[in-house]
């Protein structure tokens, strides 16, 4: 197989140079690396010239990396197409291991990959972000429903039928998800292949893990949920995220009633106690990786996603169902 690795990147700066020091050190070279530069303002382009891989270069403004793929997809030769991000720095086994995994399984189109357990930043806000993602991809079913563009590998006819990724997500949304459900729509199946991983070196926020979850994720995939509704069932909430948000929320009602009535204490700690019990996987997941105190704070900022998390979606859909009833009644 020939295999071509297609990076879109903006403004990448050092995590960008780290990401093609690692690819450049892959026990399986790649047979062509393809830089699709986004309107980069930082040299992104010029750095990726001089380690020798074709640019595309896209004039500004940035369009978002769903268009960057697919012109880099345009360009590429192999048989096989392998979708980076530019913020990862992926594994030296990760491209043998893709590459097996199609060869061994001609029925499969694609397959993807994990962020591995060592995140480049050390923050707690980091390492959480991160942790999250690695433990829900160690955790999930082998045959998916979806696609990650971080670290996925598809086969060219497959990519090409489908007509690519959505080019009208503008900036890095849920564009490889939407993918992976046509994908899968199509009658293709995928593969989550967990021992194909690449080091996350982004470094976040709370700022932007917010801004991230939110606009970038929670409500893009409310509405892909109210659009589809024959969407795979482990791409919609599940019985555990659900009562979850519920027992967030009756948490939060209880230490408010508190400050009235003390007995709502009571209330507080049956909540605190459904969540540690429906996710005490996850948190023991996070006291392994860095111990007693991290696990705490992972556990609280784990709290919070599901109390915004849960907000957004009600949000949405009650926002969908009344322009929908609006709709209706002004016909």
């Amino acid at each position: 197989m020939k295999l071509s690795v297609i990076i879109p990147v903006h403004n990448g700066g050092d995590e960008f140079r780290l990401c093609l020091d690692a690819l450049g050190a892959s026990t399986r070279c790649p047979d062509e690396v393809i830089v699709a530069d986004d309107a980069s303002t930082d040299g992104s382009g010029h750095l990726a010239r001089q380690y020798g891989v074709q640019v595309v270069s896209l004039e500004g403004p940035s369009h978002g990396p769903a268009f960057a793929r697919n012109r880099g997809a345009e360009k590429a030769r192999g048989d096989i197409l392998v979708f980076l991000d530019a913020d990862v720095a992926i594994h030296s086994d990760a491209l043998a291991r893709m590459e097996r995994y199609l060869t061994e399984h001609p029925e499969i189109a694609a397959v993807f990959g994990s962020y591995d357990a060592e995140p480049r930043a050390g923050s707690l806000v980091s390492r959480y972000k991160n942790l999250l993602h690695h433990y829900v991809h160690q955790h999930s079913l082998r045959e998916a429903s979806t696609f990650w563009g971080a670290c996925g590998a598809i086969r060219c006819e497959a990519f090409a039928t489908l007509g690519g990724f959505n080019e009208g997500y503008a900036r890095p949304k849920i564009e490889d998800i939407e993918f992976g459900v046509r994908l899968r729509r199509a009658g293709h199946r995928v593969w989550l292949c967990p021992d194909v991983q690449v080091t996350h070196l982004k470094h976040w926020t709370i700022a932007s893990l917010l801004r991230t979850d939110i606009f970038d994720r929670a409500i893009p995939w409310t509405r892909l949920i109210l659009q589809d509704t024959h969407l795979p069932s482990e791409l919609n909430l599940t019985f555990k995220s659900r009562f979850s948000a519920i027992a967030a929320w009756a948490l939060l009602a209880s230490l408010v009633l508190a400050f009235r009535w003390p007995w709502a204490v009571i209330g507080a700690l049956l909540s605190v106690t459904v969540v540690v019990v429906l996710n005490a996987d996850l948190y023991r997941s996070f006291q392994r990786q860095g111990g007693f105190w991290f696990a705490t704070g992972a556990a609280g900022l784990h709290l919070l996603y599901l109390l915004y998390s849960s907000l957004v979606f009600v949000l949405v859909v009650a926002q969908t169902v009344l322009a929908r009833l609006c709709a209706r009644l002004w016909k």
